[in-house]
């Protein structure tokens, strides 16, 4: 991706994520990106800086968990211009980086960003559409719209507040999972990790009954086709596939396809209930027998007031999504029980631009980018091979030799003068053709401390082994975690070294 002006918006986590700040700067500013830091203060806070990002960013980045990454498409998504979206992982649990393939070392992952593109991708909205209040008489009260009618007339009134998430990345559920989380300590959990979410669970769990749940299909003008209704235990509307990172509640979801996708885990039996429960644990997946399946590009569902629901991870509250008339009448209820929500989940086509490493496999896309890519790219690189495997003539051989020598003084003088580099990874970056970055660590001269680095490779390095054997660029690719090689260049403030030569370990290239 070419990129010259970035945003990388931080959560710290505690100062977790702020300890390879160093590393990740190195890795951004080899690649030639112009990277300025923002870092969470309060909650709400990576939304509103993600939103201030405007146009002096190509890319805004999140540097945290699930729910930064949803701060952040918030936040673009609030301007009428909308930014790119980058993400390295920094969160107890990074379901969007396992969806993309994106490594959980933010070091990895920052060289899969400088080695990834733009593809455009849906964006799930949700809103409140109305409630309906109970009287003494029992006749529902209808607040944000009309009991009867079609969407059009129907269109939410409500304001919600700037603290609301309408947009969602990956997937939101109402039932058990959003009680869990809303109830999860974070100290906790940025100690022991997905630990606090069992915790929560075991304290919970046991509270959860199943809830009557009415969804609706919505097309137009016409008025809304009734889909499922009955009682359930949870309901998950997915923009994507996994849930919680092990399980494929909606299995079937693509990000392309401009709809949203719906499991209802009905209430049932105690055997059955085991059953699902089962089915979740091994097949990674919803028993069909007590999961229903459905999907649509408009969808409304009911639940009443009592029911809990998350954004992408985290629990959102109702107020942020109604007007203050509204949530006044909410306080004035004894049960919320019996106050229906409706809310109203649409899909947003291809509404906003996110970074996808180019070696993604396109599971989550309808349409794949570079459909006949590889097959041209494995020629190119057997023609590469067969010219190198050619025999040579007696005249290239006295020159290959006199070549061989002078590779070996150059090793010499690069083992004398160069830096070791312990390899954590390498990536090629696009922006600049036969350029590639690797990402390591290098002792100080002074006081022997590693430090993070980041080598930039390009056509005019001279790369040997330490038998002398010259080496292109390309072949670097073979490079593996903890190698040690050997750069001189000068390095830059930001810890990136120009390599002009390069020794590498010997091996069978």
């Amino acid at each position: 991706m070419q990129v010259k002006r970035a945003c990388l918006v931080i959560n710290p986590r505690a100062g977790a994520n702020l300890a390879k700040i160093t590393d990740v700067i190195a890795v951004l500013s080899a690649a030639g990106w112009k990277t300025d830091i923002a870092i969470k203060e309060y909650g709400g806070h990576t939304k509103e800086l993600a939103a201030n990002a405007g146009k002096k960013y190509d890319l805004v980045i999140g540097y945290g968990g699930d729910g930064t990454i949803s701060q952040v498409v918030n936040g673009v998504m609030s301007k009428k211009k909308h930014n790119i979206v980058g993400a390295i992982p920094g969160g107890t649990a990074n379901v969007w980086a396992s969806e993309v393939g994106i490594p959980t070392d933010p070091v990895k992952a920052a060289l899969t960003l400088i080695n990834s593109e733009p593809r455009k991708v849906d964006v799930g909205h949700v809103a409140v559409e109305r409630l309906i209040f109970p009287t003494n008489d029992d006749t529902p009260v209808v607040q944000n719209g009309r009991l009867n009618g079609s969407r059009k007339k129907n269109k939410a009134k409500s304001a919600p507040s700037s603290d609301a998430r309408q947009n969602f990345l990956l997937m939101a559920g109402l039932g058990i999972d959003a009680a869990v989380m809303g109830d999860v300590s974070k100290p906790l959990k940025y100690k022991v990790g997905t630990m606090a979410v069992g915790v929560a669970a075991l304290k919970k769990l046991p509270e959860q009954r199943a809830f009557p749940v009415e969804l609706r299909a919505v097309g137009g003008g016409a008025d809304a086709d009734l889909l499922w209704h009955g009682e359930a235990l949870q309901v998950v509307i997915g923009n994507t596939r996994r849930y919680a990172d092990v399980v494929e509640m909606t299995p079937d979801a693509y990000i392309d396809d401009g709809v949203l996708d719906v499991c209802v885990i009905t209430a049932g039996t105690p055997v059955s209930n085991f059953s699902q429960v089962a089915s979740l644990l091994l097949r990674r997946k919803p028993d069909n027998a007590t999961g229903q399946f459905f999907h649509g590009a408009h969808l409304t569902i009911s639940v009443p007031a009592s029911i809990a629901l998350q954004v992408d991870g985290s629990m959102v509250k109702l107020k942020d999504y109604v007007s203050k008339a509204d949530w006044t009448a909410l306080q004035d209820q004894e049960d919320l029980s019996k106050v229906m929500v409706t809310y109203c989940f649409d899909a947003q086509p291809k509404a906003l631009e996110v970074e996808i490493p180019t070696n993604y496999n396109n599971t989550l896309f309808e349409d794949d980018p570079h459909p006949t890519d590889e097959p041209e790219a494995q020629k190119e690189d057997t023609e590469h091979l067969k010219e190198e495997n050619e025999e040579p003539s007696h005249h290239e051989a006295k020159v290959s030799e006199k070549v061989h020598q002078e590779s070996l003084e150059a090793v010499s003088t690069v083992m004398k003068n160069g830096r070791k580099v312990t390899v954590i990874g390498m990536a090629p970056n696009p922006a600049e053709q036969g350029t590639f970055i690797i990402a390591g660590t290098s002792p100080k001269s002074t006081t022997g401390e590693e430090q993070p680095v980041a080598v930039r490779v390009t056509k005019q390095t001279q790369i040997v082994t330490h038998a002398g054997k010259e080496l292109k660029p390309d072949l670097l690719l073979q490079l593996r975690e903890n190698e040690v090689i050997v750069a001189e260049g000068r390095k830059s403030k930001r810890y990136v070294i120009d390599a002009k030569r390069l020794v590498v370990e010997d091996r069978d290239f």
